[in-house]
C-alpha cells in the first residue's frame, strides 16, 4: 500500500482534528501552527506517516474534567470546573502547569498541553506533556478561600498524578501559595511526602532556586542567543514587555542585568511607560506583594506614565517580549513594531502572537522565537527541581541559573540547527517544531502502537 504524500497526510490529520474539536479554537490554532511546518520532516521520515505518529500525537492520551466545589468566606458554596489533559508521555511522565483563571476551558488546556509536548522535548529533560487548571479566579479571594478551593481541587486530582506519572506545576494564577496548599492536601490524602509530585514549591521545602524567575530569564537568554548569532546583542537596546506577572517581571530584570533597558509593563487595565527603565523592585512590590493595578506603579514612579488605551506594542523598541497571554500580539501590532525598528521578538507567554503577526515578522527579517522554545526555561527548571527532589539535594542560586542558561543555549542550538537541516535557516518556528517533533516521534515509534 502506498503512503500518502506528507502534504496529503498533514491535510487529513488536520481535517480530523477540526472535525473532532470544532469548538476549540485555541487548540486548533496550536495544531495548525505545528503541523503546517512538518512537511520536510515527514518527507525525510515516511515511517512516521506509516506509524500514524501525527494521528496519535494530536489526540491526548487522557482528558479529565471534574467538579470543584468549595465554600467562600460567607459560607456560600461555589462550584468551578477542573481540568487535566495528559497529552503525551513518550518521553517521560506528564509535566505541565496548572492555570487558575476565568478563561480556562478545555480548548485552552488542550492548546497548552499540546504546546507542552514540544516545549518539554526541546529541554532534553525526558518529560512528557500535560496541562491543567480551572476557571477559578484567585484574584480578590482571601487566603482561606484559595486554600479551600485548592484542597477541593486536589481531592480529585490526587487520583491522577504522582512523581512517576504526572507532575503539575504553577502557571497563571498558581504560584507558591497555591502550590503549597495543593501539596498539603496531597500529603494529607496520600500520607506520603512525595516532594517530586509538584514543582514550583517553596525553596525551604523542596523548591528549586530560580524557578520563579526561570521563564522570564529563559526568554531573555533565548533572545540573547538569537541576537548573538546575528552578530548583535542586548546591551544598549530598548525592550517592550507585556504583562506584569512573574514571567514579565523577571524578563525585565534579566534584560536590565544584561545592559538593556525594558521600558514597559502591563496588565488588563493598561500599560506603563518608564523611559528610565522599569524599576523592578517597585514593580515587584506593586504587583507581587500588594497585588495592585499597574497604574499604581506610574503613580509612585516619577517620570513614568500610565496609558489606559491602545497597546503596549505602540511603544517603539528593538526587542519585544510578549509575556501576558495568548493572541495578544496581532498583525496590526506587528506592523507597528516593525515600523518602530523591532529586531527580535521572543514569546514569554504561550502562543501570544497570532499566526498573521508571526508571518509578518518573518517576512520583515525580524528574529522571532516561538514560545515552545523561548519560554522553555520554566519547565526546564521544574525538571531540575524534580532531579533535586529525587536526590534529596539542593543547588544554590548560581548553579541553578547557570544550568538554566546552559539549557536555553542548547534549546537555541537545537532549534537553529533544525531550521538549517530542513531548509530554512533562521526560521525558529520550523526549527523548534521539527526538532521537538522528531524527538517525540522517534520515541513513539520505538515504543510501539500505544
Amino acid at each position: 500500500m502506498s503512503l500518502p504524500t506528507p502534504e496529503a497526510h498533514i491535510r487529513a490529520v488536520t481535517e480530523t482534528v477540526q472535525h473532532r474539536s470544532p469548538a476549540e479554537p485555541e487548540f486548533l490554532q496550536a495544531v495548525h501552527e505545528v503541523l503546517d511546518t512538518l512537511t520536510p520532516v515527514l518527507a525525510e521520515h515516511p515511517d512516521f506517516i506509516e506509524a500514524g505518529i501525527l494521528d496519535r500525537l494530536v489526540e491526548p492520551e487522557r482528558q479529565l474534567i471534574f467538579r470543584v466545589p468549595w465554600t467562600d468566606d460567607t459560607g456560600l458554596v461555589r462550584v468551578n470546573r477542573g481540568f487535566r489533559v495528559q497529552f503525551n508521555s513518550a518521553l517521560g511522565p506528564y509535566k505541565g502547569g496548572l492555570r487558575f483563571h476565568p478563561s480556562v476551558n478545555l480548548s485552552v488546556v488542550k492548546f497548552l498541553g499540546f504546546e507542552q509536548i514540544f516545549k518539554n522535548a526541546l529541554t532534553s529533560q525526558r518529560i512528557g506533556g500535560g496541562k491543567g487548571g480551572s476557571d477559578f479566579d484567585p484574584s480578590g479571594k482571601s487566603d482561606a478561600e484559595v486554600m479551600r478551593f485548592c484542597q477541593s481541587f486536589m481531592t480529585e486530582l490526587v487520583h491522577h498524578i504522582g512523581e512517576h506519572t504526572d507532575i503539575p506545576a504553577g502557571d497563571i494564577g498558581v504560584g507558591a501559595r497555591e502550590i503549597g496548599f495543593l501539596f498539603g492536601q496531597y500529603r494529607r490524602i496520600t500520607q506520603r511526602y512525595e516532594a517530586g509530585v509538584l514543582t514550583g514549591k517553596g525553596v525551604g521545602w523542596g523548591g528549586a532556586e530560580v524557578r520563579t524567575e526561570a521563564t522570564g530569564y529563559g526568554a531573555v537568554f533565548f533572545a540573547e542567543e538569537m541576537l548573538l548569532r546575528a552578530g548583535e546583542g542586548i546591551e544598549g537596546r530598548r525592550a517592550v514587555v507585556s504583562g506584569s506577572g512573574n514571567v514579565a517581571t523577571y524578563a525585565i530584570e534579566k534584560i536590565q542585568q544584561l545592559g538593556g533597558k525594558a521600558i514597559t509593563a502591563s496588565d488588563s487595565g493598561g500599560y506603563v511607560v518608564d523611559e528610565q527603565g522599569i524599576d523592578v523592585d517597585l514593580l515587584k512590590r506593586v504587583k507581587g506583594v500588594e497585588r495592585a493595578r499597574i497604574s499604581e506603579y506610574a503613580a509612585r514612579r516619577p517620570g513614568a506614565h500610565f496609558v489606559a488605551t491602545g497597546s503596549v506594542w505602540d511603544v517603539p523598541a528593538e526587542i519585544a517580549l510578549p509575556c501576558a497571554t495568548q493572541n495578544e500580539l496581532t498583525e496590526e501590532h506587528a506592523r507597528t513594531l516593525i515600523a518602530g525598528g523591532v529586531r527580535a521578538v521572543a514569546e514569554g507567554a504561550n502562543m501570544p502572537t497570532t499566526p498573521g503577526a508571526v508571518e509578518l515578522f518573518q517576512q520583515a527579517g525580524v528574529l522571532f522565537a516561538p514560545g515552545k522554545a523561548a519560554n522553555a526555561g520554566g519547565v526546564a527548571t521544574s525538571a531540575l527541581e524534580m532531579s533535586q527532589n529525587a536526590a534529596r539535594s539542593r543547588w544554590d542560586r548560581d548553579k541553578s541559573e547557570s544550568r538554566l542558561h546552559d539549557i536555553m543555549r542548547d534549546v537555541h542550538t537545537a532549534t537553529y540547527e533544525a531550521s538549517e537541516r530542513y531548509g530554512r535557516p533562521g526560521d525558529y518556528v520550523l526549527g523548534a517544531n521539527s526538532a521537538a517533533f522528531v524527538t517525540v516521534a522517534q520515541a513513539m515509534l520505538e515504543q510501539g502502537v500505544i
